[in-house]
């Protein structure tokens, strides 16, 4: 170990748990004093053993817990053997006949913080959010490539961490292990893949996340259920997953409205080549109208009544201090949705923001239908697939929460 970490007495509780983040507050004693990340031996103020870490104090979380066994050797090796458990544990996701794309690595939960991978066919693509994934990150795709042999491997670093973990904004390439310049040509082309039988394309160093929302992949097939025949709002699109979802199971048309135009045409574009490659209906195009608003202004805005709406809005809450007001913003934009829904008519909705937890989550839909004077029936309680784990030990890797309501007036 290249450190011993005391920590401070009353602070250890959680840690014994299992929850994987420690804070500098939480720290009595570095031993020797910190100077370059390290791999750790943490104890509680008393001596007695707790975990093993990886200490950096230039991250904003300064220590990350990894193994609660003694008896562990912790190396680059043991990092290398985390990821390839990760991708034997998705096993089943390889053979499945509709769907190429799908959660590889996911972060704390696969005790690999920081890193989040996604499968793309034959290609993988990680984005990493911590210094510690940054420094590792050749081994894990090394590992990666041992096992799958991909085209390519593309790393990127989250915006949101680039500049507190000091990660870079330039993209790295691996091909065969090895880090590449890869051809130009190779990085206009987009990823293409399958979802729930439906075909998508994602740009190479572009698109939130890893470029697609693997997260939603059976929430979008559960909520397409209700869509046939249905008018359908979805808010928040991005490029179109629920609304291709829609599509395909016979919606009577769908109005898809993002801030992002790029978005929106990418999401016209897929329309196209799944009706070319008749995945969806030859008329699929002519259901599907594109809006470019502020989700929030548009959806005060409407004047008709919908059978389904779909809010699926970005994370809100980042962190625990932006709680409140997102609430307030939850709370607004379900509100206005039960008030534009039909009278039976079914909303299914969202939150991403792993501040804002189910019960709280609950506890606003709830208000939000006590002001809109409806009465709301829960049909269905959503989350991550099971690609996408949390650990009970860790409540923040609960992040997706989802509902589907029927709307009684």
């Amino acid at each position: 170990m290249d450190y011993n970490i005391r920590i401070r007495k009353g602070k250890e509780k959680q840690l014994k748990r299992h929850h994987p983040w420690v804070f500098s507050g939480a720290i009595e004693e570095i031993n020797p004093p910190f100077n370059d990340a390290g791999w750790a031996k943490v104890e509680a103020f008393d001596g007695s053993f707790i975990a093993y870490g990886y200490l950096d104090m230039l991250s904003h979380i300064n220590l990350h817990l990894f193994s609660w066994k003694q008896s562990d050797k912790i190396d680059d090796a043991y990092i290398a053997n985390l990821t390839r458990l990760a991708i034997l544990k998705r096993e089943d996701f390889f053979n499945l006949e509709d769907t190429t794309a799908f959660r590889l690595i996911h972060g704390e939960s696969d005790y690999l913080p920081g890193v989040a991978a996604d499968v793309f066919s034959d290609q993988v693509k990680i984005v990493i959010s911590s210094r510690f994934a940054k420094a590792k990150i050749d081994i894990i795709a090394q590992e990666i490539d041992s096992l799958l042999s991909p085209s390519l491997i593309e790393v990127v670093s989250d915006p949101n961490y680039q500049r507190v973990e000091q990660l870079g904004e330039e993209p790295i390439y691996y091909i065969s292990g090895k880090r590449v310049k890869p051809d130009s040509n190779m990085l206009e082309k987009n990823m293409r893949f399958i979802e729930n039988g439906i075909i998508y394309e994602a740009s190479h160093g572009k698109g939130q996340k890893t470029g697609f929302y693997t997260d939603q992949r059976e929430n979008r097939r559960i909520v397409s259920q209700y869509a046939r025949n249905k008018s359908v709002l979805d808010i928040c699109s991005y490029t179109g997953g629920f609304t291709l979802n829609a599509l395909k199971n016979g919606a009577k048309s769908v109005i898809a409205v993002d801030s992002s135009e790029s978005a929106l045409r990418h999401l016209l574009y897929q329309v196209n080549i799944n009706v070319q490659s008749n995945r969806i209906s030859k008329n699929s195009r002519e259901k599907v109208q594109i809006i470019s608003s502020d989700a929030f202004e548009f959806i005060r805005g409407v004047d008709r009544k919908y059978d389904l709406i779909i809010l699926d809005p970005p994370k809100l809450a980042k962190t625990k201090g932006q709680l409140e007001n997102a609430q307030k913003a939850y709370k607004d934009l379900n509100r206005v949705a039960f008030e534009k829904v039909a009278n039976g008519g079914i909303i299914a909705t969202f939150s991403c923001s792993a501040a804002m937890t189910r019960e709280l989550f609950w506890q606003t839909i709830g208000w939000a239908a006590h002001d809109a004077k409806v009465d709301v029936q829960v049909l269905h309680v959503l989350s991550a697939g099971s690609d996408h784990p949390s650990r009970i030990s860790f409540p923040e890797s609960e992040y997706l929460k989802g509902y589907i309501l029927r709307v009684i007036k």
